[in-house]
């Protein structure tokens, strides 16, 4: 496995696989990686004849007083547990490589990023957008790897390439959680003994939602109440939103039709988690 650290040296490679006609799946994470990013590696490597993972801590989708200093990071811990899994190349760029001194350009995607997480983080979508769009371009992916866990993130990024045109495969890899029911998070590690305790009543939320749609109840508002009102059984629980909306469009379901989606954010002290489950 070898370690990228300059953009341009990774285009170089990236060219001559397109070149080649190689497949190249890409992994894009912001480190201090856990088994969900691990299986998203998985997925790239069994369909991939080269495998890239980006590690890069990008700076313009953290807001202002968000954890972008505090973020978690260890590139020789990464890079020990992506070599497990198969990853031929890991591209982990500075800011200043990736960005300049005087970067102007972003790529934004409008009605999707204006509900659910985008409601409260105003810049980070298009933070996303636009350094996904530079990995796109370096790398040169056939296919690359994203978490059912960043719903949102990946409707967005899907919404992206179809919109401009890209030559790249979006591929869903679902949800990794601990053994207690806790969706896999970088940020989990900011949670106290008692928050991570509590911080299970989101994975016992998406049960109970699932539970009374396969009960048939299809009225969103009866399954968000129910939902809301188990959350708020954690003392330390401060909801952010509980929505259900099409996991495709965003656009808000009164009635679960389609491909219907509970999307949840809620804090826990000062560590924010999400949380989403498919009803269909």
């Amino acid at each position: 496995m070898e370690i990228i650290s300059c953009a341009a040296e990774m285009m170089v490679f990236g060219a001559k696989w397109r070149k080649e006609d190689k497949t190249v799946g890409l992994v894009p994470t912001m480190g201090f990686l856990h088994e969900g990013h691990l299986s998203l590696a998985k997925a790239a490597r069994s369909a991939n004849e080269i495998l890239v993972m980006s590690i890069f801590v990008n700076p313009i989708q953290f807001g202002e007083g968000e954890d972008y200093e505090v973020y978690p990071r260890d590139l020789a811990r990464d890079a020990k547990l992506a070599e497990t899994v198969g990853v031929d190349y890991i591209f982990n760029p500075t800011p200043a490589d990736m960005y300049g001194d005087d970067f102007q350009t972003t790529v934004k995607v409008a009605k999707l990023t204006e509900g659910l997480c985008g409601a409260s983080r105003p810049v980070h979508f298009q933070g996303v957008t636009t350094v996904v769009n530079k990995l796109f371009n370096i790398v040169q992916p056939a296919n690359a790897y994203f978490g059912q866990k960043d719903a949102q993130q990946v409707a967005v990024i899907e919404k992206m390439v179809q919109d401009l045109n890209m030559p790249v495969n979006i591929v869903r890899v679902p949800i990794v959680r601990e053994a207690d029911g806790l969706a896999l998070s970088s940020r989990n590690i900011y949670l106290s003994a008692e928050e991570r305790k509590q911080a299970l009543v989101l994975s016992q939320s998406t049960v109970l939602a699932a539970k009374l749609f396969e009960a048939g109840e299809r009225d969103a508002d009866t399954i968000k109440k129910a939902v809301i009102e188990h959350i708020k059984t954690s003392a330390l629980a401060e909801i952010e939103y509980v929505e259900i909306v099409n996991a495709k469009t965003i656009q808000p379901q009164t009635k679960l039709t389609g491909l219907a989606m509970l999307a949840m954010a809620v804090r826990f002290g000062k560590t924010r988690l999400i949380d989403n489950v498919i009803l269909q």
